[in-house]
């Protein structure tokens, strides 16, 4: 691979660049809405903008989740990442409302859907330090290999083997 494309990658691994491209990708595909409701192609519902960030913080809880397997220093990724999902939750939050013209409340359920895809992102996390401590526990060979076990004799004895 070429040194810039592995620069990028690392990059995207920020968290808070991360947060930066969710949200211009939410900004853009809101504007684009506006757009096809301005010029009459399609009606788009005035709620489309709160869809349209949760959908994004959404796309940012799962592909920050898994790039979390890959960090170095967990806990400095996590306060990254948390810190990240909040100014993007609201950012967007933000974005919604001038785009919308309606509070999270007017929307309908939005607030719930807030309040779950954060729940949601923090079991992301944890499932993602669980799997990483699995996989971190099996690569130092630290466990007795459960089919062979040696006897008092010295002799190799086989699981179910008497």
């Amino acid at each position: 691979m070429p040194k810039s494309s592995l620069a990028i990658i690392d990059r995207i691994g920020d968290p808070v660049i991360q947060a930066v491209l969710t949200f211009g990708g939410a900004v853009l595909i809101i504007c684009l809405a506006k757009v096809i409701n301005l010029t009459g192609l399609m009606d788009v519902p005035q709620r489309f903008p709160w869809m349209a960030a949760a959908s994004f913080m959404l796309v940012f809880a799962m592909g920050n989740s898994i790039y979390s397997l890959s960090c170095s220093n967990m806990l400095k990724y996590w306060g990254r990442s948390i810190y990240s999902y909040l100014g993007l939750a609201f950012l967007s939050g933000a974005a919604a409302y001038l785009f919308s013209s309606m509070s999270i409340d007017e929307a309908g359920s939005y607030r719930w859907i807030y309040i779950v895809l954060t729940i949601g992102y923090m079991v992301f996390l944890g499932m993602m330090a669980f799997m990483r401590q699995i996989v971190d526990f099996a690569q130092r060979e630290e466990w007795n290999h459960p089919r062979i076990r040696q006897t008092k004799s010295g002799k190799r004895k086989r699981h179910g083997e008497d």
